[in-house]
């Protein structure tokens, strides 16, 4: 599209809105920015409570009693904001010192599976060499038998190459 066909098109809806808002009663034009307004809130309510606030505060720092109540409330302010810190300080000595606890009772945990470990690793080592002896006095009490059967077979049949 052109500039001049843009232009035309803008304009053209430019005047539809105009007409259209000029039709429209005021009722339904208060309805429509209630709505809005409404819709504002619901999608930034921290926005609208900060701006409220703001605008308040302007509104009473104008006035001499607005002035005199904001110091006082400042002095106020100060006495929570410190007992604020405090709190805060309080809850994350507190978070650490349990950080601190829940370490050592994992770090106990750890040795003890450790020594678990240990001594099942152990108990299987010497389960392992009994067994490894075992097979080996079997293997040398096979190989004995083994031998003396020999031994007797050969006796054998040098008796009967013999007689």
């Amino acid at each position: 599209m052109s500039n001049p066909d843009q232009r035309d098109l803008l304009r053209a809806r430019i005047e539809a809105a105009q007409h259209r808002n000029a039709t429209r009663d005021l009722g339904e034009q208060a309805r429509q920015a209630a709505d809005t307004a409404r819709d504002f809130v619901r999608e930034h309510p921290l926005a609208t409570v900060t701006g409220v606030i703001v605008v308040g505060l302007a509104i009473g720092a104008m006035t001499k009693r607005g002035r005199s109540a904001g110091r006082a409330a400042g002095s106020r302010a100060n006495k929570w904001v410190g007992y604020a810190v405090e709190l805060g300080l309080a809850y994350a000595a507190t978070a650490l010192e349990n950080a601190g606890d829940a370490a050592r009772k994992g770090q106990d945990k750890l040795e003890d599976i450790s020594d678990t470990v240990g001594d099942r690793a152990r108990s299987l080592k010497r389960e392992a060499s009994h067994r490894a002896g075992d097979a080996h006095d079997t293997a040398r009490r096979v190989t004995r038998e083994i031998g003396k059967q020999a031994a007797r077979k050969v006796r054998d049949l040098k008796s009967r190459a013999k007689g």
